[in-house]
């Protein structure tokens, strides 16, 4: 049905007839019933505003609508000849009405913002989502203020004297300058001069030639409001506009803004954007244009936005002249403070604001003061106990995880469980999370260290470049500013001892905490107990009561430690972590204490002496899953000696991972039936693994990466049914593989990469019918060729060489 409505040139016409049509159609149809009773209802609401301005008689600008008006109708008509059976055509119309609908909406709020008032151009696509929306004149925009009224008098100045920007602007200007990147978002925790960067930034005299006065820096909030962010953007310009009754409006009011300054080169900076902002930012993002710019300074990296722009800690040299500029130290004469300033400079670890806090809190104060202010910290006494601004800055970057993500503020917690200056182990955090938190799945916690990541509160690294991860996440680790781990104590610190979740104890030599000796028969109700000790420590401990602990960390530097006693009765225990962080693997006594923990599901060694535990151990019936890393082998497993395994009779999961001491894997490890995963990965002297492998008949997951010495896999191999991963990647040695491999029936995934000895493949890898996916190199990829066209389901991904050398590095002690 062809309607002529712009002939009629009436709009109230072409109204009439899209809502006859929409009715007609809604009484034959039931396929479309409901999407056209939701037109109706926007139909009912737009009658009104239209009655309105029919009372002022305005009308110019009306014909416009009228001709979308007709292909509404047309489209409304066509629905009602669709047939029950054309799936393909009720997909398209159903979509085709839902436009319809949503344009009709954006109809009604535009001529609520019009009014009375002219319009000049108007054009609402019925058949497209994205409106397009010209300016609309007349009082609402200009009233008698000046059209070009610059932005540039609101960007504030930085302040007088900054230190260590220099690299960081000219690396900023590098990537925001680019004719491809429209957004860049600046991030760092609190306190490390993202701000002052931005300001310093729009101060450049590079940046004002190119976007001369055009330049607009705007502060946001936790939670920003649209209504005056606009605002405040538009009588910049010198201009006003009505208030806004909803969002809607207000973003039809910020794109007209964006349409308009974006003729000219534009920057816009928006500072201090904060997590749950992330639809503001695509607003802004919307417009990818060579002279459109958008910087972000945020404590959050929001990836969705490309690669951020991370602010690091300043250099020894920068920290220094930024704490004498703070503590008023340019007269010469102080100098004789020198020494004192670079301990204190060293104790902050080039964090801006705590340089800056803490230097001013000194200006004045005689050399006493200042030697008793590094005594104090330097025996463990925070630095944010004694500035209320720093703290509260830092504070402020974990109060969103409180009501949005309390899991993910609670990990953040954890990592002040291990010592500062030190690298924590992703598998170790993986361990602990599977039994505080329910994360099972280990890359549910790698994505909760991601997002710490990601707000500037931690930050995860990989030693190795891997662009797939399969689970294992032995080369991943977490790095925290000591300011942040000062934070986190701080923050879980806060409740009676007796009552907190965690117990932090950082003992120094023999200083054991008063509190420790007087409440040593109270019961704690902590769900985590850490100890850190140094090499000077050699006490004994006191008897603790710990009815609630799960999860025990002990980090020590001595080449020999002792399991505290109070270990046997802590009966709810699921984790133990033990960590020496001193170069030589150390003697660890009175594991025995571990026989009456009926709970205990992990156990994670690093740096331990294997044989040392050997002595005397008992049965643990309850393990599911021990971790052994850089531990020392030695004679563990030799003959006449009570063998680890023999008491793990459940183990259903063994890492083994740069234990340099491991020749061959003990033939023990095959009576371990439970077994579901085995892996031993950078053990780069294992040559051969035992024969009876193939006892392990439960084993699903085989892990063998960089072994570099391993020559073959044992032919028992085939016996492992129920093995679905093989990992030899990095296996340099390993020439050929077994013959009947093909009779391990459920295999799915098989990575080879870098297995460059290897010459050819058996026949019997036709017989691996659930095989899915091989990552090889370009080399190994070259030995499926012939069997290809035989195995139509398999897929091979191939990664080129990984030039990165990390993987061959040992972990710092």
């Amino acid at each position: 049905m062809a309607v002529d409505l712009v002939g009629g040139g009436s709009f109230r016409v072409a109204f009439q007839m899209l809502f006859d049509a929409v009715i007609a159609v809604k009484k034959e149809t039931t396929m479309f019933k409901s999407m056209l009773g939701d037109i109706k209802s926007t139909l009912d609401s737009l009658q009104p505003v239209i009655k309105e301005r029919e009372k002022y008689d305005s009308k110019e600008g009306l014909e416009n609508f009228a001709m979308q008006m007709e292909e509404g109708v047309k489209l409304v008509y066509k629905c009602s000849k669709v047939s029950v059976w054309s799936l393909c055509r009720k997909y398209r119309y159903t979509r085709k009405l839902d436009e319809l609908d949503k344009c009709l909406q954006r109809l009604v709020e535009v001529l609520k913002v019009q009014g009375i008032r002219d319009v000049k151009e108007t054009l609402v696509s019925l058949r497209n989502i994205e409106t397009a929306l010209h300016r609309i004149e007349g009082n609402l925009v200009m009233q008698n203020q000046p059209e070009k009224i610059n932005g540039w008098s609101s960007v504030p100045e930085p302040p007088p004297v900054t230190v260590g920007l220099d690299v960081p602007l000219k690396e900023l200007k590098i990537k925001l300058l680019k004719d491809d990147v429209s957004m860049l978002v600046l991030t760092a925790a609190g306190g490390c001069g993202k701000t002052t960067l931005a300001k310093k930034f729009c101060q450049d005299q590079e940046v004002k030639d190119k976007f001369k006065n055009n330049i607009f820096f705007v502060t946001l909030s936790k939670k920003p409001n649209l209504d005056l962010i606009v605002h405040e953007l538009y009588q910049r310009k010198g201009s006003q506009v009505p208030a806004f009754e909803n969002e809607v409006i207000a973003v039809y009011w910020l794109q007209l803004f964006l349409k308009e300054t974006s003729q000219n080169p534009v920057l816009f900076v928006l500072d201090d954007v904060w997590s749950g902002s992330e639809s503001l930012l695509e607003k802004f993002d919307e417009f990818k244009m060579t002279n459109y710019k958008v910087l972000v300074t945020s404590r959050f990296a929001f990836p969705r936005f490309g690669s951020p722009y991370h602010l690091e800690s300043l250099n020894d040299e920068d920290a220094v002249a930024l704490f004498h500029h703070s503590a008023s130290l340019e007269d010469k004469s102080s100098y004789a403070r020198e020494d004192l300033s670079r301990k204190i400079v060293e104790l902050c670890k080039g964090f801006p604001l705590a340089i800056t806090v803490v230097g001013r809190s000194l200006r004045g104060q005689p050399i006493e003061i200042w030697r008793k202010r590094v005594m104090e910290w330097s025996k463990g006494s925070s630095i944010l106990a004694s500035n209320n601004d720093l703290l509260a800055c830092l504070k402020s970057s974990i109060y969103a995880l409180d009501k949005e993500k309390p899991t993910l503020k609670e990990c953040f917690l954890d990592l002040c469980s291990f010592p500062k200056d030190q690298r924590i182990s992703a598998a170790t955090l993986i361990d602990m999370w599977a039994e505080l938190y329910g994360l099972d799945e280990p890359s549910l916690s790698i994505a909760n260290l991601y997002e710490l990541t990601t707000q500037s509160l931690a930050n995860l690294i990989a030693t190795r470049n891997e662009r797939e991860a399969d689970g294992y996440y032995t080369e991943h680790f977490v790095t925290q500013h000591d300011m942040l781990r000062e934070l986190a104590i701080h923050q879980a610190s806060q409740d009676p001892i007796g009552q907190r979740k965690r117990l932090i104890i950082d003992i120094r030599g023999d200083n054991l905490p008063n509190w420790l000796t007087e409440a040593k028969h109270q019961p704690m109700q902590a769900r985590l107990l850490s100890i850190s000790t140094d090499g000077a420590f050699s006490k004994k401990w006191p008897n603790m009561q710990l009815p609630k602990a799960e999860v025990l960390v002990l980090n020590f530097e001595t080449n020999s430690y002792d399991l505290p006693k109070f270990v046997k009765k802590m009966d709810k225990l699921k984790v133990l972590i033990v960590t020496n962080f001193s170069f030589l693997p150390a003697e660890l006594n009175n594991f025995q204490l571990l026989g009456s923990s009926s709970n205990l599901k992990r156990i994670r060694l690093e740096r331990i002496s294997i044989p040392s535990i050997n002595k005397n151990i008992k049965q643990l019936e309850s393990v599911q899953k021990i971790s052994l890393f850089m531990c020392s082998i030695g004679q563990a497993f030799g003959k006449g000696s009570i063998n680890i395994f023999d008491t793990l009779p459940n183990l259903g999961e063994m890492d083994i991972d740069c234990c340099h001491e491991l020749v061959e894997l003990p033939v023990e490890v095959c009576d371990l039936i439970h077994l579901k995963k085995l892996s031993i990965t950078n053990c780069h002297n294992l040559s051969a693994l035992p024969e009876k492998i193939g006892k392990l008949l439960s084993l699903e997951v085989l892990r063998l990466r960089s072994c570099t010495d391993l020559l073959e896999l044992p032919s028992s191999i085939r016996n492992l049914k129920k093995l679905n991963f093989l990992d030899i990647s990095y296996c340099f040695s390993i020439k050929q593989l077994p013959e009947h491999i093909g009779e391990i029936c459920s295999l799915k995934k098989l990575n080879m990469r870098q297995c460059s000895r290897l010459q050819d493949l058996p026949a019997s890898v036709l017989d691996l019918e659930q095989l899915k996916n091989v990552t090889c190199d370009e080399e190994t990829e070259i030995l499926w060729e012939p069997f290809l066209p035989l195995l139509k389901n398999i897929h091979i991904k191939v990664l080129k060489e990984d030039i990165n050398l990390n993987w061959l590095h040992k972990h710092p002690s």
